[in-house]
């Protein structure tokens, strides 16, 4: 099986992009390996630092490599939204494939210092660990919100500029680099942001790395599609598979409130994010 480095590789030569995929429980791991596994294309599990406080650490990385020896599955482990030099070294030392050091609310020297750490750290592990970093803020939630959250950088002038994403990457050595574009996490009432499909390609040439779009539960499609195009190799959904979640499980009990078999009640919800799964995967792919 290719390495996850060979496929990020693979998606850019092609125009195409990997999706990268939150979960918390065990229901939305099935939903992610199911749908990818359907359609025959890799995929990134992806739990945030609050994610495998619940899941695992451990556990997490057991589950997503037994399904991949398994079922012969490219699956892979990403520790997103890491804030600490000691939390990254955790997530590779337990088994990740890849990691986010996410320094965006920190001084550039800061971020910088931190980020190579986490570099150094991953090359001297002994396997072929993804270090990621992040340059502009774009939100910390992924939740229906109300509002642009405070501080986000959605301005053309706030943006990541290429000139600091190609000084960011040379001094740290990250493998992706998750820029700010116009995209957030989360998902506003009445719509998101569009991205700023220039700056991502600028960004793209300047950088030298492949670019992780963050936040795109509520970007549309064709916003999207024409970031893949522009450089981005992956695409990060959370929020929506979050909502799908709820809203399987909630029409799940309220149709059949008497029944108490966990696996039963909990199906439905399951099916309702691996239906948004293969709906991404085919738009990052073009299928």
């Amino acid at each position: 099986m290719k390495t996850l480095r060979e496929y990020i590789r693979d998606a850019q030569s092609h125009h195409v992009a990997i999706g990268h995929f939150n979960v918390s429980t065990l229901d939305g791991v099935w939903a992610i390996a199911d749908a990818a596994k359907g359609l025959n294309l890799p995929v990134i599990i992806g739990v945030s630092e609050g994610e495998r406080d619940y899941v695992g650490v451990n556990e997490i990385a057991a589950v997503i490599q037994s399904i991949r020896e398994h079922r012969g599955q490219p699956i892979f482990l990403n520790a997103d939204h890491t804030y600490s030099f000691e939390r990254v070294k955790e997530a590779i030392i337990a088994g990740f494939d890849a990691v986010i050091f996410d320094g965006a609310q920190l001084s550039f020297e800061e971020n910088v210092d931190i980020a190579k750490k986490c570099v150094e750290f991953g090359r001297k592990s002994g396997r072929d660990i993804i270090v990621e970093g992040e340059l502009g803020f774009i939100g910390t939630s992924s939740k229906i919100l109300d509002a642009i959250p405070d501080g986000a950088v959605v301005g053309d002038d706030n943006m990541t500029k290429p000139d600091i994403a190609s000084q960011f990457v040379k001094e740290t050595g990250v493998d992706l680099l998750a820029p700010a574009v116009g995209n957030i996490h989360g998902v506003v009432r009445g719509g998101d942001p569009a991205l700023n499909i220039v700056r991502v390609k600028e960004i793209s040439m300047a950088a030298g790395v492949p670019l992780v779009l963050h936040g795109a539960s509520g970007n549309s499609a064709d916003d999207v599609r024409a970031a893949v195009k522009a450089g981005v190799a992956i695409v990060h959904v959370n929020t929506e598979l979050r909502i799908a979640y709820r809203s399987g499980l909630l029409k799940s009990i309220s149709s059949d409130g008497d029944e108490v078999a966990p696996y039963k009640f909990l199906k439905p919800a399951k099916l309702a994010m691996q239906k948004v799964v293969e709906e991404k995967l085919r738009i990052i792919n073009g299928i």
